[in-house]
């Protein structure tokens, strides 16, 4: 495959342009034009790009890339080095952030409701990056607990871990700012991946407990069900590399 033709088709499925993002989305880097494999991962950290390289990737493709409004803009020190391992072995970087978080179907939160069986029924926040649904589970900390067992690793739970659900709302990564909204459009718990030091407040005065599941272990679904998607659209090799990270 062409990787102008990926790139045409990766914005408009993931519906790039209606997004005020903080980085670009899309093909931040350009390697090779013919694309034949593609790894996956989370971040575009050094280590996924060694791996892409031992594995003779043509390109990667991740949730969190590069080129964020608040970052230094210089190329120098492990800047540099990320740069020069894909110009390097030419390959292509695509990244996507809140395109890839707000999807309906192959997107980090619609990826996390399907692994924990939560049924979505609605959106919340700005763009409507946030999810609203509902969860078999009956009590928040019951809930904490399918996370557990789902992503692998113990969530925080602040708040009332006894408190009933009726309605659950849920953004993957570094969320928290957005559980005020969350509270707003009537949820009983929210989830997200990180938590700030206002959240364990809020939560406690609220009422309303607030779930940290962990930034990367919320979002490891939605590029590994963008990849799979692109497997069997075009044949092409998709391959999703883990690189742990417990934050």
């Amino acid at each position: 495959m062409q990787r102008d033709d990926l790139a045409d088709y990766l914005d408009e499925c993931l519906e790039v342009a209606r997004f005020r993002d903080y980085c670009p989305n899309g093909l931040q880097v350009e390697g090779r034009a013919e694309v034949r494999r593609v790894v996956c991962g989370v971040t575009a950290s050094q280590a996924l790009l060694d791996a892409a390289v031992a594995q003779a990737a043509d390109a990667v493709l991740v949730h969190h890339g590069w080129f964020w409004k608040s970052e230094d803009g210089r190329v120098t020190g492990f800047r540099k080095r990320r740069m020069a391992t894909l110009l390097g072995h030419d390959i292509s970087l695509f990244a996507f952030h809140l395109p890839l978080d707000a999807h309906a179907e192959l997107g980090n939160n619609a990826q996390l409701a399907e692994r924990l069986d939560w049924c979505v029924d609605g959106r919340f926040g700005e763009q409507e990056i946030g999810f609203l649904g509902t969860t078999a589970s009956a009590t928040a900390g019951q809930l904490a607990s399918e996370l557990e067992r789902v992503l692998g690793r113990v969530p925080q739970l602040v708040g009332d871990a006894g408190r009933s659900l009726k309605r659950i709302a849920w953004c993957t990564g570094g969320a928290q700012g957005y559980f005020e909204q969350a509270i707003a459009s009537g949820a009983d718990c929210f989830v997200s991946g990180e938590i700030s030091e206002q959240t364990f407040h809020l939560a406690r005065e609220s009422g309303i407990p607030f779930i940290a599941a962990g930034h990367h272990a919320t979002e490891r679904y939605g590029v590994q069900a963008l990849g799979a998607h692109l497997e069997e659209e075009f044949g092409l090799a998709c391959p999703y590399i883990e690189i742990d990270n417990p934050v």
